[in-house]
């Protein structure tokens, strides 16, 4: 992959996590509107067993680390928890919310394959 590419897909994604990484703890962007009442129940589940704070704490990490280009790689893994429960979160009960999640985990996964050279010792075997 061109690492200008791989640069500006870096910053990028790093810039979606650490905004909606702060959004959940300084609640700046407008909370979403339409959700049906399972989604409302599960993400109040989250919120009251501070799931959400851990979550936060990931994203605003992961995008820091990507922004920076220190412990991207490292980031990258623990970030692909998050990607994929977004996914699943939107898949089952907020289907209609599903676009950001979707270009994250497509971010996350790029980047994974940009950092895969990172990685060969932890997949030798």
């Amino acid at each position: 992959m061109n690492s200008k590419v791989f640069t500006v897909l870096r910053i990028i994604l790093g810039v979606i996590l650490l905004i909606f990484g702060l959004n959940k703890f300084l609640n700046f962007l407008p909370a979403p509107e339409g959700m049906s009442d399972a989604a409302g129940a599960y993400f109040g589940a989250l919120m009251s067993a501070k799931v959400i704070t851990l979550v936060a704490i990931v994203e605003v990490l992961a995008g820091l680390a990507f922004i920076s280009n220190k412990y991207g790689a490292l980031l990258a893994v623990i970030l692909m928890s998050v990607s994929v429960n977004i996914i699943l979160f939107h898949a089952t009960l907020n289907p209609e919310g599903i676009g950001p999640g979707i270009l994250v985990f497509i971010l996350n996964i790029i980047i994974l394959y940009g950092y895969r050279n990172k990685y060969k010792d932890l997949l030798a075997g």
